[in-house]
């Protein structure tokens, strides 16, 4: 087909396409919420695995974790899919810090509860942390307010707190809450200090947490003799490898574990974290996009229904066209064009509105201090606009083929 006809045609389809503005809306409509659903879900999981390595990643590279639970090499253990494993203690953290690996310089075991904390009639839901004396080394946080509790509190089960900077301004305003007494799980603890202000990562906020002696939460808490998980900071990020097999060893040791597939337990650095949770979290963008990819399918098939109708109201028209010499070719052409244009519009108008919201969702998180990243990439925009019009092609043929194999005499006669 010569360019100017093909032009002639575009601009005649336009014409039909803006004569049945509610028509043509309705048949977009699917492909338009298609679009932006895999737009923005597809922005939204990139974001959200940013924010979740860069928890990882800020907490810097020399650290290596240990989490109860056998887990595959590639894969999570199963405490860290929610599963209570009991299996590691904070002796076993003791005894790796105190060992004979000089390079470990610095360890915490970690459990964790939630309760409704108060002072003087003020109250406020948040999580309490139990953690080692060495906590801040571990995490390269500081006080900003007071001190940290000692390894003799630790072990003497002191009944000290130190508060987030969120926990201290929610439950005491202006207040100074150091030497003040507040409540957990119906137990009193002296405040001794506030911790600098570290902002959101993951999806915890690092400031709406109080920290108490490990051993405290543990007996006077939560009733436990295991903890969730332990990380050990090593000096120089050369020397992790041989941490990890010497953590390993000492742990194999302490479990009875004679056969490493046995192993009760999982060692992981953060590299092999990052990796992990980069593995987990792109097939959940598969999986999500998959899912909401689905809606391009109805968009498609109601493109074809409502294409099914137009075919049916514009029998006349058909047999017109192929009275005055219009082919089968010309007529399918016709037909695939005016679909291919309703839903590349579609997919147009679908790209953005998902960039707006996706922009907007980004924004907010930035703004609730989260370290999220705002991800559009051009390839997801080029695949869109891609998948508008082959859905247009895919689901467009059908009426073609229809409209095509109309007899024009008795097309003429159709009323």
């Amino acid at each position: 087909m010569p360019v100017m006809n093909i032009i002639k045609e575009v601009v005649g389809i336009w014409g039909i396409i803006s004569r049945n503005k509610a028509r043509s809306f309705l048949t977009m409509l699917g492909v338009v919420i298609g679009i932006m659903s895999v737009i923005v879900v597809m922005s939204v999981g990139a974001g959200a695995q940013s924010l979740i390595l860069n928890q990882v990643t800020s907490l810097g590279s020399n650290l290596i974790g240990i989490l109860p639970g056998k887990s595959e090499d590639n894969g999570p253990p199963a405490s860290a899919m929610g599963i209570v494993v009991t299996t590691l203690t904070y002796d076993d953290i003791k005894t790796l810090a105190n060992g004979n690996f000089p390079s470990i310089v610095a360890a915490t075991g970690y459990v964790r509860g939630v309760d409704t904390i108060s002072w003087d009639g003020n109250k406020t839901d948040t999580n309490f942390v139990g953690v080692s004396a060495d906590l801040p080394r571990v995490e390269d946080t500081s006080v900003q307010q007071g001190r940290f509790f000692t390894s003799e509190e630790e072990k003497s089960l002191a009944r000290v707190a130190v508060l987030g900077s969120q926990v201290a301004k929610d439950l005491f305003q202006e207040n100074d809450p150091l030497g003040k007494q507040i409540r957990i799980k119906k137990t009193s603890f002296t405040v001794i200090g506030v911790m600098a202000e570290r902002g959101s990562s993951g999806f915890q906020n690092q400031d709406d947490q109080i920290y108490t002696p490990i051993t405290t939460a543990q007996k006077l808490l939560l009733g436990i003799d295991y903890i969730s998980f332990g990380r050990l900071k090593v000096d120089e990020s050369d020397k992790i490898d041989q941490a990890v097999e010497y953590v390993k060893q000492i742990l194999r040791e302490r479990h009875d574990v004679a056969n490493p597939e046995e192993d009760d337990f999982s060692v992981r650095t953060t590299a092999q974290g990052l990796s992990a949770l980069t593995n987990i979290t792109n097939a959940l963008k598969i999986f999500l996009s998959s899912v909401a990819a689905i809606s391009l399918i109805v968009g498609g098939i109601g493109i074809m229904n409502i294409m099914l109708a137009a075919v049916q109201e514009r029998t006349r028209e058909i047999g017109l066209r192929k009275a005055v010499g219009a082919t089968n070719r010309n007529i399918i052409v016709q037909f695939l064009i005016e679909t291919v244009m309703i839903t590349f519009l579609g997919a147009a108008v679908g790209i953005i509105l998902g960039l707006i919201i996706s922009f907007g969702a980004g924004k907010i998180a930035q703004s609730k201090g989260y370290h999220w990243d705002i991800v559009i990439s051009a390839s997801s925009i080029f695949i869109a606009c891609m998948v508008g019009v082959g859905i247009g092609l895919i689901f467009g043929i059908v009426p073609a083929r229809r409209a095509s194999k109309l007899n024009p005499i008795e097309a003429l006669r159709y009323e």
